[in-house]
């Protein structure tokens, strides 16, 4: 493909950097353009809005891209690369390829879904709304992804090859090691999302390989995660909210959150520490995943716990699949206490925001965030106190219990991202912190200088920085 091409390797921050979001690093070498992930931003409109915009260089000039796993703020803007000109590969390993597979026309069908019922409503801006990409060009992405193993190192483009490593986050989630040929061969390894040491599905993270420059990310860059005290206001809110006949909502992570609530879930009701009350997931989404990972679980491999190999460990007993729009309505109608699991996890759209506006007007219920919320997501005002929220072009009054859970995040707390980062075998030139709100990169960024005495940065929107 022909375009201006850089006279030394070049890295390009396009996403992820001030934000958790939009993971878009493009490496520029003499002779190829790739791209390390392809997200779409969330959050704040002034964040949202860069998936409107242009994309910083003609996608059809990318010669292919590297993607280290499913979840939307990594994938999700592939289809609107495509539609734009992007013609090249798409490197992912056989997890990713398959929950992929699921997560883009899944995203593709609710932002059309969205539209509509906005259009309808005419609670819009725009005359008409118009999704950002349609399922069409979902489909179109996914016939262009190529699967790679886990170890093994792949010619993702002439000089550039990828390695990737197994990173515990979600089913099929890498961090993707880039060696970019030439007089002085140069290596670049990208986090994606880390995973945790004890996550109840997956295995940890794999050590990470020598690399010339990190790049990181710091979603909890500035905490560390009370993995027993969370674990205790889990439980404490659904006893709680049961004895007063109230029902919990849970937005939840569609891709790996859903298991493991579930499968936390079972256990407090083998143990007998919550009521055995029916437990609805209500997301087409959440349930395909859930056969994907069920799949995973029989046919075992490499990031599975070998002890959950041929197990089913996510039905606690009273699991009911939502599987229809009529099977979603329906729970509105149930008044007996239960549980409803529905995504998005940052209450951002989906079926869950039908359940929130049902829900959080009574103080009998509850509401519990699993998972990490983005600033300008109705997960995040909720977090901060919010009296009022605004869904489906109506104010909704808050009068519900809301209670966080930040351990059943599967991202890499500060102290494990440290420890991770300890293990490599030499330190980088330089540590890129990404993937994370400024307070969260910064305070990251300063406990690896204190504790490694490594040279870190926190790279600005649309930096670009030489990598020979």
């Amino acid at each position: 493909m022909k375009h201006d091409r850089t006279s030394a390797p070049r890295l390009h921050f396009f996403g992820a950097t001030g934000t958790v979001t939009g993971s878009r690093f493009l490496l520029e070498t003499t002779h190829a353009r790739v791209l390390i992930d392809c997200g779409l931003f969330q959050g704040l409109k002034p964040l949202r809005l860069r998936n409107w915009g242009p994309f910083p260089v003609d996608p059809a000039t990318i010669d292919a891209v590297v993607l280290t796993h499913a979840h939307l703020d990594h994938s999700g803007y592939l289809p609107a690369l495509a539609r734009n000109g992007f013609r090249g590969p798409v490197y992912a390993t056989a997890g990713t390829q398959a929950l992929a597979g699921i997560v883009l026309p899944d995203s593709a069908y609710l932002q059309e879904e969205d539209a509509e019922y906005a259009n309808r409503r005419g609670f819009s801006k725009h005359t008409p709304a118009l999704p950002l990409y349609n399922r069409a060009d979902a489909e179109r992405v996914l016939a262009q992804f190529r699967g790679v193993a886990f170890f093994e190192a792949t010619e993702v483009t002439p000089g550039i090859r990828a390695t990737f490593l197994p990173a515990g986050h979600i089913l099929g989630s890498a961090m993707v090691l880039l060696t970019v040929d030439g007089p002085r061969p140069r290596t670049i390894l990208a986090s994606g999302d880390l995973g945790r040491p004890h996550h109840p599905i997956l295995t940890p993270p794999a050590d990470p390989p020598a690399a010339d420059y990190i790049l990181v990310e710091s979603t909890y860059g500035d905490r560390d995660h009370n993995d027993a005290a969370a674990l205790q206001q889990f439980e404490d809110v659904i006893v709680r909210t049961a004895g007063r006949g109230g029902t919990v909502v849970i937005p939840s992570f569609a891709v790996d959150r859903t298991e493991v609530i579930l499968l936390h879930l079972r256990h407090l009701m083998q143990e007998q520490r919550v009521p055995r009350l029916p437990v609805y997931v209500d997301s087409p989404m959440a349930l395909a995943a859930l056969a994907v990972y069920r799949r995973a679980l029989t046919l075992g491999g490499l990031e599975i716990r070998p002890e959950l190999v041929g197990t089913d460990p996510f039905d606690p007993g009273t699991l009911i699949e939502a599987h229809t729009p009529e099977d979603s309505k329906a729970i509105n109608d149930v008044t007996a206490p239960c549980i409803v699991i529905s995504a998005s996890g940052m209450a951002s759209g989906g079926r869950v925001l039908h359940h929130l506006a049902r829900r959080l007007p009574d103080e009998r219920n509850a509401v519990l965030l699993v998972g990490y919320q983005a600033a300008g997501t109705r997960g995040r005002t909720l977090l901060d106190g919010a009296r009022e929220l605004k869904m489906l072009g109506r104010y909704i009054g808050v009068r519900a219990e809301v209670g966080s859970v930040p351990a059943f995040s599967v991202h890499a707390d500060r102290r494990e991202i440290v420890a991770w980062l300890k293990r490599a075998p030499r330190a980088p030139d330089t540590l890129f912190v990404v993937h994370g709100e400024p307070p969260a990169a910064t305070a990251l960024h300063d406990a690896v200088e204190a504790e490694l005495g490594w040279t870190a940065a926190v790279p600005r929107h649309l930096e670009v920085v030489r990598v020979d």
